[in-house]
């Protein structure tokens, strides 16, 4: 499957592939959003997920999966830091702010960033009627900003520190998804990365809790059968919206699939309103519509 996976790349028939993929990281990315921003403080559900992730992810990696080449290892250890630094700004991020005024801007910020990095990288070029698409997506993010400024009135008093740290984890969001891109294809097979991606990347929030005191007595008096089982659940959601994103931008440009994720924002407005019960509103559901259709254009535009 894997040779075959390849052979897809830079094809017509991997574009498509990889639309389906990309639309696919952005639902499940937007479940796994509401995951950790849910019933249990972030850190917690985090490091519940962290948890589940190596359990289910060690028999891939050390069984099922050709083993890394020698010249992995060093991208493997950029990996874990670059995915700690991000779990950390997101964990602030929501435990400053609601789940529909961080989510959006850390993912429309992201795919910003990543256009960038991919044209320095890997030298891809985008139409004018994809740069439209990257102005009708900057409007809803900075529109929704700027609404959630003037007008929310939920944790008032976090607001800016939540959409600074909510900027901040979209940079993250970029270098991870440019970096992890670049991995991704110096493997031989991809299945090798994604399984020894999770496996890695998944140990740095056990350790940090195993050594911070003040992180541990965040548990105090939380019911571990059902934070388990929110950990599985979004281990498994992990994999499939990483694991999705990644080969998209393995088999297609990585700023189309990376743009085209943030129609998670739609999916996220739809699940803090009908699961978390947060107060979106018309015209906040039109900024985040306005994101996605930015993400839209910028996918068709080419």
């Amino acid at each position: 499957m894997s040779a075959w996976l390849v052979s897809l790349a830079d094809t017509p028939a991997g574009a498509q592939m990889a639309l389906i993929l990309a639309l696919t990281a952005a639902f499940l990315h937007a479940v796994f959003g509401a995951l950790q921003k849910g019933r249990h403080d972030p850190w917690i559900t985090r490091l519940a997920i962290d948890l589940s992730l190596v359990v289910i992810s060690a028999p891939v990696a050390l069984f099922l999966v050709p083993w890394p080449e020698p010249h992995m290892w060093p991208i493997f250890a950029g990996v874990v830091v670059i995915h700690f630094t991000y779990k950390v700004l997101m964990s602030l991020s929501y435990d400053r702010g609601a789940y529909t005024v961080v989510y959006p801007v850390v993912r429309g910020m992201g795919p910003l960033f990543t256009i960038f990095g991919a044209m320095i990288i890997f030298g891809e070029t985008y139409t004018l009627t994809q740069w439209l698409g990257v102005a009708v997506l900057l409007t809803g993010i900075f529109g929704l900003a700027v609404y959630n400024l003037m007008y929310l009135d939920t944790a008032r008093d976090t607001l800016l520190p939540a959409l600074g740290y909510a900027v901040l984890t979209g940079l993250m969001v970029a270098v991870y998804t440019t970096y992890d891109a670049w991995g991704i294809r110096q493997a031989a097979d991809p299945f090798t990365f994604l399984a020894w991606f999770f496996f890695l990347a998944a140990m740095d929030f056990p350790v940090m809790f195993a050594l911070v005191p003040r992180l541990r007595a965040r548990m105090s008096g939380v019911a571990l059968a059902p934070l388990m089982r929110r950990g599985l659940i979004g281990a498994f959601v992990a994999w499939g919206s990483f694991g999705c994103v990644m080969m998209a931008t393995r088999l297609d440009k990585v700023g189309e699939a990376a743009v085209l994720r943030e129609t998670s924002t739609v999916f996220a407005a739809l699940i803090g309103w009908l699961v978390l019960r947060e107060t979106v509103g018309p015209r906040r559901v039109a900024l985040m519509c306005l994101i996605a259709l930015g993400a839209v254009i910028v996918e068709f535009g080419g």
